[in-house]
Formats: structure tokens, sequence, C-alpha cells
């Protein structure tokens, strides 16, 4: 496998020094007759739109006392709208052969849409209805609460779930980040109608919407649609969350929890999105632990010590903080070896940078790779709209490998010596580990 990885990177390598790969889309940014902003990329091949909306704040703008009533809201935006109840909403949506779907997470609402061309309009007001018009009905809120519930009390069972809810709690404290998306099995239960319809209104307003579309649509027949679609939301919603203050030390938490393999999440802080060094941090990340198999901790960890089956880290630059984060699972008695390995190669990144021809290697599976995302009008316009949020302006599509070839071995030395902090990782272990401490 790894003479099979390494060749694909000669000659994705060979290709590059013929042609630079490069991701050409041409992207329109209109703006409506109502003043709703949307980037737009037209392909009249297939008769088809992808539309994606995206409302800034998420899940981190619910009310004090109030937890997972956003998560909730949003699950229930498909279960009636308008004059229609779950049943006949979903008859609308399925013979006019639309797919939505409506997602909630910490920092966002998402909201995905594929429509036929012959069926714009008509699948596009079913999805006004269900922004503008949920039903909030007690037999579908009944029924939605029982699926969340029962997902909390999985989670109670679930060492994931614990680690991840315990991390979080230990980083970001008493800052919406620091509590589970969906809620406690009390909060959720004690929600009520007046609580969704206060969700709603804090979460999905115009003044935190980004919207991307692809597909078989023009610019001049975009904006009104855009213009019916959103016109019966309120202007403003509720002011985001304060920054996130990442207040965990380095070191080691243990969850006591009965089975044969340990859990661990690790992290340190990150750089936000927006910093002049992010793109060298992405370099050094996919090279120390991005989880393919040519990473170091993969290396490391799995192929020469056999103390897992899979180990990674990302970057998670959020709205309010940024973060590397990471995982890894092994047996009980090797999960203290496997922690080892991670801080020893933290520490081997941070004082050694990487080789010029690691640094070419991961350049160039990176720049290679990119193109490959726009491979359809959903992926293109899923794309775009996370651009927006990030600030990103269309001509970064070009310019993306530029930058990512423009970092040098003298960057990742810079930058992995000021960023990562071996002594500043904390692992949160959920399992019965031997030979660490930290038991909580």
């Amino acid at each position: 496998m790894i003479r099979f990885f390494a060749l694909v990177l000669m000659l994705a390598s060979s290709l590059m020094l013929a042609s630079p790969l490069r991701a050409e889309i041409a992207v329109q940014e209109i703006t409506s007759p109502g003043g709703v902003q949307a980037w737009l990329v037209e392909s009249h091949d297939i008769p088809f739109l992808a539309l994606e909306i995206r409302f800034r704040g998420g899940g981190s703008l619910d009310a004090p006392g109030k937890r997972g009533a956003i998560n909730l809201m949003t699950a229930l935006l498909e279960e009636g709208a308008g004059q229609r109840d779950a049943r006949a909403f979903a008859r609308a949506r399925d013979e006019l052969a639309a797919s939505f779907r409506f997602r909630a997470s910490q920092d966002a609402v998402a909201v995905s849409a594929r429509v036929l061309t012959e069926n714009r309009a008509a699948a596009l007001e079913v999805l006004r209805q269900a922004l503008t018009e949920p039903r909030f009905d007690s037999d579908a809120v009944e029924r939605v609460r029982a699926q969340v519930l029962a997902g909390l009390r999985a989670g109670e069972a679930d060492p994931n779930t614990i680690a991840a809810n315990r991390f979080a709690e230990l980083a970001f404290g008493g800052h919406p980040y620091g509590s589970a998306l969906d809620g406690t099995p009390d909060s959720v239960a004690a929600l009520t109608r007046a609580d969704l319809q206060e969700a709603k209104a804090r979460a999905m307003a115009r003044d935190r919407l980004f919207v991307a579309a692809a597909g078989d649509i023009t610019a001049a027949e975009l904006g009104p649609l855009l213009d019916a679609l959103f016109a019966g939301l309120p202007e403003a919603g509720a002011p985001q969350p304060g920054p996130a203050d990442l207040s965990l030390p380095g070191g080691e938490t243990v969850i006591p929890f009965e089975t044969p393999q340990s859990v661990a999440l690790f992290g340190q802080r990150g750089l936000a999105r927006e910093h002049p060094d992010f793109f060298t941090a992405f370099v050094i990340n996919d090279a120390l632990g991005a989880g393919n198999f040519s990473s170091r901790l993969m290396q490391e960890v799995r192929v020469k010590r056999g103390l897992t089956y899979g180990v990674y880290s990302y970057l998670a630059p959020m709205d309010h903080a940024a973060m590397i984060y990471g995982r890894v699972a092994s047996a009980n008695g090797r999960i203290a070896e496997a922690i080892g390995v991670i801080r020893q190669e933290w520490r081997r990144m941070a004082g050694e940078g990487m080789t010029a021809q690691e640094l070419e290697q991961v350049k160039t599976y990176l720049t290679g790779a990119y193109p490959l995302r726009f491979d359809g009008n959903a992926n293109i316009a899923r794309i775009l709209v996370g651009m927006q949020m990030e600030g990103l302006d269309p001509a970064y599509i070009a310019t993306r490998n530029d930058r990512i070839r423009a970092v040098t071995v003298e960057d990742v030395g810079r930058v992995a010596r000021e960023w990562l902090d071996p002594a500043g990782l904390h692992f949160v272990v959920v399992g019965q580990p031997e030979g660490l401490k930290g038991a909580e």
C-alpha cells in the first residue's frame, strides 16, 4: 500500500511539472433585486440546480437554559410547513423529485437543496415554506424529540461521544462550544413549541445568510427566486457569542469506562483561518497526521508499532476558537504507548520541521487533490458557500494551489516551532488505560 501510494505521488508529481493543476470555476457574484447576495456557477449540461444555504451561528446561538433547541428546531424544518403536515410535506417534495437536507452545527444552520429545472419554481416554494413557515406540530415535535433523546442515551454509552463532550467542556467551559450541540436529556425534554419558534428566530435571519448555487440557472433567473425564498425571514437574529477562550492545559484526563479499547481525543490551540500562517499549518498537519498512510502519525503509531488501526489530526478553525484536534484508539494496555508516540511526533515536527522531499510530496498531493473536489454541482455549491463563510473571494479557487506551493521548508520550521506545543497537548481518554494518570 505504501509503495502504491508513493507511485501515485510520483505520477502526480510528473504531471504537476508538465502542467500545474488548477480548479477553473467561473464564479458570478450576484445581488438579487431584494439585496440577497449569492455566488453562482452556471452549468447547463444537466437540468438540475444545487443550492447551498448557511446561517452563521448555529447551535452556539441557543438561548441560556435552552441547549439543543436549535438542533431540534433544524431537524423539524422538514416535518411540516405551511398548510402541509409532515406526510404532506414529504409527499410534495418527493413528487417534485426534490431533495432537501437540514443540518445544525455549532457554527451554522445548513440547508442543501437539489431541484430539477422543470420543477424548480414549485420545489423552491416548498423549501420556502420550510424555511419561513415551519409548523412544529406537536406530534412531529414529540417524534423527533424522542429520536434526539434516544441519540443522547446512546451517546452516554459511546466512548467517542463521552470523550468529545468532556474534551469540549474542559476546553471551552461555559461557552456554547463547551457543551453538546444536541443538548442534554433534561434540556431537550423541557423544550416547548415556543422555544423552537424562538430558536428559529435566533438562528435563521437575513443578517447571517450565505448562499451559493451551481447548475442550470442564470443570474437573472436566480435573483428573483432568492428574494421569494427568503422574503419571510427576519432581518436580524441573536448576536453571535464572544470568543471561546481555550482554557485546557497539557496533560491527560482519564474517564473510566468498561471497554477493551480506550479512545483518546487530543488537541491544543490552533490557527484561525485568516491567520497568515494558516496555509503553512495546513501543510504541516497533512504531513503530521492528516490520516493518510504517508502521515507521520500513521507511520509511527500504526505501521511501525501496530498500536491502532487509525490515528489522525486536523485543523479546526471554528468561528470563535481555533484548535488542532486528533483522535486515536488502542487497546487498554497500549494506549499509553500510542499517546507517547503522538507526543514524540509532535515534538519532532516542532523541533525538526520537514525535509525538502517530504514537503514536496505533501504539496504534490494537496495541489493534485484540490481540483478533484469540484466534481459536480452539489460539491461546487458546498465549496462556494464555505468559502463565503470563511471570508474568501472567488479568486481563491485559482490561487489556492499557488499558496500551497509557496510554502517553504523555512516556513514549516518557523510555524511548527511557534504553534506545535507538545507540552500543551491534552488527551481525554475514555476506557481502562494502563499506565496513565489523570483519572476523574
